[in-house]
């Protein structure tokens, strides 16, 4: 059985726009994976951290991966395109979060699902409403009710490019 999840994606380091795409077509690529869909590209300021804007986007996907594999394949396309992780919220050439998972919520060691703060960042939550307009954040609410509280966030939407 496949399950439904949305993938967060951001660059803020090289050509984020190239990055973004090429992130897209791996999880296109992803086996046992398909029905990839990617929202728009939107530009955001970086939260918490200096450095240049970044480039964010939302993919969904249908995959028979478990969340952990999912994980794992995400962790691999970010370090095939150069991520460095050298301090938290560091300026990235690519970023990859497992945002949801179905309806499941996860909580180990390496792995918290929905994201813990998907619901802050209008980066987020914005390409979510786009690609599923009616989704329910398990354990929070519909994505909807939480766009008022990060509509103060800088963000512009881009022309969809992928």
């Amino acid at each position: 059985m496949k399950i439904r999840a949305f993938v967060g994606l951001g660059a803020n380091l090289g050509n984020s726009a190239q990055h973004l795409a090429d992130a897209v077509a791996a999880l296109r690529s992803l086996s046992s994976t398909d029905d990839v869909m990617c929202s728009s590209f939107y530009r955001s300021a970086p939260l918490d951290a200096p450095g240049p804007d970044y480039l964010n986007a939302v993919v969904s996907l249908h995959t028979q991966l478990p969340p952990h594999a999912l994980l794992e394949a995400l962790q691999r396309i970010e370090q095939a395109q150069g991520r460095d992780r050298t301090f938290r919220h560091a300026p990235r050439t690519l970023d990859l979060d497992l945002l949801l998972y179905g309806d499941q919520i996860i909580s180990t060691s390496g792995l918290v699902v929905p994201h813990p703060r998907l619901h802050e960042r209008a980066f987020v939550l914005y390409p979510l409403a786009e690609l599923a307009p009616g989704l329910q954040v398990p354990g929070l609410s519909a994505v909807q009710a939480l766009l008022p509280a990060v509509k103060g966030q800088r963000l512009q939407r881009l022309e969809k490019p992928v």
